[in-house]
Parts: C-alpha cells; sequence; structure tokens
C-alpha cells in the first residue's frame, strides 16, 4: 500500500542561533543575521531525516512538498523525486507560506506532515492543520520548547520512517509552545501554549517540554555555583552557557551576565558579554586554555543544540570535548527520568564523539556520570 508523506522546511528557522540573535523570527531579525554572516542550517538538517527515508519500500512513498527552498530541494538532495504543489517568491518566503503548504497537504490526505524548523513554524503548522493530521518535527531552529520534535534530525527521520511502516501506530497530543523573543532577547523568558498537535506516540524518540525550577532548587543552585565560582583556574578563558544555572556561577563571581545569552570569563573577570560563534572563536586564538561550562535543559535532557548554538561545532571542537563542565541540580536531572542527555549539535560527527557518559556536578564537590546520546 503507498503510504503519503509531506514535506515543509522553514529555510530561515535557526540562523540568528550561531550569530547570537536567540532567534530569527521577524523580518528585521532575519536581516540582522545575515548581515552576521548566519547561514541557513534547516535544510541540512531536512535532508538528514529525510535520508533516512531511503529504507520505506521502493515505489510505495509518494512525497509532497513545497518548491525549491521549502522542500522541494531537500526532498531531491536526499534522493527523492516529490510531488511538488504551490508557489513560493523563492528567498522571501514567509509564516504564510508555511500556513498555505501545510492546508495544501492536508488536501492530498498525506499520512503524515514532516516539518522541519522551530517553535515558530510549529506554530504555523498548527494554525493550518490544528488536530487534524499526524505531523512530526525535524527540529531546526534556535529555540525549541514544543514537545511535537524529536529529539534529533536523525531520529525524526527513523521516527517518521517506523510510523509509514506501521511500527508505530498511535498517536498522541503534544504541545505547541513558543516564546517572546523580543522579550527573550532583552533576558526575559515568556512561553506560552498555543494549542496541540497529534504526533507519533514514542516517547524515546520525541523530545519533551522545558520544565522550570522545582522545590528547593535555590538552595541546590547556591552549593553548586559556589564550588564552581571557587575552582575556576587561573588563566584559563571560560565560555559561561545560558542559563539560569551558570547565571548562579556568574553572580557568585559578582560579574554581569547574559541570562540567555553566552559570557566569557578570563581570571574571575567578565571578558565579554553576550557573544556569538564569531566572538567566541576569535577570543579562542588569544588564549592557549579553555573551558565550556553549559546546564542541562530540564525536562528536555539537551547539552547543546537548544538555546545555545553560539557553542557551535566549530567552538565545541576547538575546546575539546574533555573541557567541557556540566552543571545541573539534582531536581533537573530527576526531571529527565531516567533518560539519556542528548546533543544535536547539527554536526554528525561531533554528535557521535559526545557520546558515551559525561560528568555532571550536581552539588558541592558532587557529581555523577550521565549517559549522553545523539
Amino acid at each position: 500500500m503507498t503510504k503519503k508523506i509531506g514535506v515543509i522546511v522553514n529555510p530561515i528557522a535557526g540562523m540568528g542561533g550561531r550569530v547570537g540573535l536567540k532567534g530569527s523570527d521577524g523580518p528585521d531579525i532575519l536581516e540582522r543575521a545575515k548581515e552576521l554572516g548566519a547561514q541557513p542550517e534547516c535544510p541540512d538538517k531536512a535532508i538528514i531525516a529525510l535520508r533516512q527515508l531511503k529504507e520505506f519500500n521502493e515505489g510505495s512513498l509518494e512525497i509532497y512538498t513545497y518548491p525549491k527552498e521549502m522542500g522541494e530541494n531537500e526532498v531531491r538532495a536526499a534522493g527523492f523525486d516529490p510531488i511538488v504543489l504551490g508557489s513560493i517568491d523563492s528567498g522571501h518566503t514567509t509564516p504564510e507560506d508555511t500556513i498555505q503548504a501545510a492546508k495544501d497537504l492536508l488536501g492530498q490526505k498525506v499520512d503524515l506532515i514532516f516539518f522541519a524548523g522551530g517553535d515558530g513554524t510549529a506554530r504555523n503548522i498548527l494554525d493550518a492543520v490544528h488536530e487534524e493530521a499526524a505531523v512530526l518535527g525535524i527540529p531546526g531552529g534556535t529555540k525549541i520548547h514544543s514537545a511535537v520534535y524529536a529529539i534529533n534530525p536523525k531520529t525524526a527521520g527513523k521516527l517518521a520512517l517506523e510510523y509509514l511502516q506501521g511500527k508505530v501506530r498511535d498517536l498522541k497530543e503534544s504541545e505547541v509552545m513558543d516564546i517572546d523573543e523580543e522579550a527573550f532577547r532583552a533576558d526575559i523568558l515568556r512561553a506560552k501554549l498555543y494549542g496541540y498537535m497529534k504526533v507519533p506516540n514514542e516517547h524515546r524518540m520525541m523530545q519533551n517540554l522545558k520544565s522550570g525550577r522545582g522545590y528547593g532548587e535555590e538552595a541546590a543552585l547556591d552549593l553548586i555555583s559556589r564550588y564552581i565560582a571557587f575552582n575556576l583556574e587561573e588563566n584559563v578563558l571560560y565560555i559561561m552557557g545560558p542559563g539560569s544555572t551558570v547565571r548562579g556561577v556568574m553572580n557568585k563571581l559578582e560579574l554581569e551576565n547574559t541570562l540567555l545569552g553566552v559570557d566569557l570569563v578570563y581570571n574571575n573577570k567578565l571578558l565579554d558579554k553576550d557573544v556569538n560563534e564569531e566572538k567566541i572563536l576569535k577570543h579562542l586564538d588569544r588564549y592557549d586554555s579553555y573551558r565550556i561550562v553549559i546546564t542541562v535543559i530540564g525536562g528536555q535532557g539537551y547539552l547543546f543544540g537548544r538555546g545555545n548554538q553560539q557553542i557551535s561545532p566549530k567552538v565545541i571542537k576547538r575546546v575539546g570535548v574533555k573541557n567541557i563542565i556540566v552543571i545541573a541540580t539534582k531536581n533537573k536531572m530527576y526531571s529527565l527520568f531516567g533518560q539519556s542527555l542528548l546533543v544535536d549539535t547539527g554536526d554528525e560527527e561531533l554528535n557521535a564523539a559526545l557520546t558515551g557518559y559525561m560528568q555532571v556536578m550536581v552539588g558541592y564537590g558532587e557529581s555523577v556520570m550521565f549517559p549522553v546520546t545523539d
């Protein structure tokens, strides 16, 4: 029996991440990202996901998509010959294009709408299909709070394949969340629930919602922050990732910091604030020793690839996997419910290098070894 899959790619999703803009929503921000040298990343992630569908029985899969960079290019690059619907103004795609594409795919009665983007893209799909179709997201944005995305592009492709093959049959309602990007750039996190869509019910392959702080977090955070702050080495450049856990360390050092950005510290002094990938790499050229300090995204378990794209594959490779310091409270680790930590850097070779076990500081001098998967 022939299966139908509909593919939508948001070509600009995630472009603001590595250049430190914390998103790409809005034409002004997109132009700023381009001025800073941002390059599209979502198309490559879509291709990674689509290549997993090559295992489907030849001749029994029809792929519907939109023209050029909204899916056609990626589907062809993955080795398929798609049925192309609609029209776009190439190079100037809009949220309205995504909404119309989803409506057109719904009209074709596809078995699955497979889309690549971030939370804004998920909202566009929601506006078009609500709960009328099965959907699955390929994570390609800067901020991904929604639970309609697989844990990484390759896994998204594998799950789409299993669903189309009938190996995963059930669907579940999952949340579509998004944040106010303007407030986000001012270090204010405002997340809102926009609705629900139906996704294949396979929790091992789907990311969770981002969770907030639990009971007793303040005291636990204080202990970890003290330990890290008191043990920073001299003449070492520290790349301090985003999040309230790392901010705790900066507060102990009495340094100005960016809650939702990346700061640089050297000899207990703020070297540079809210830096992008380019600035980090320039600073790395000036120093001989460096470390990355990051936390775990509560409820999801991501180390890289969600909200900290400034710490890019180039940066991580320069610093070295052994020079990554992970800090998280016990409550945050418990929120993972036995799942592994996750990495989705956009570089499959680096993802593989990061897998295995990683030390996580969970108290004053107290650590646990935790599995990491890609």
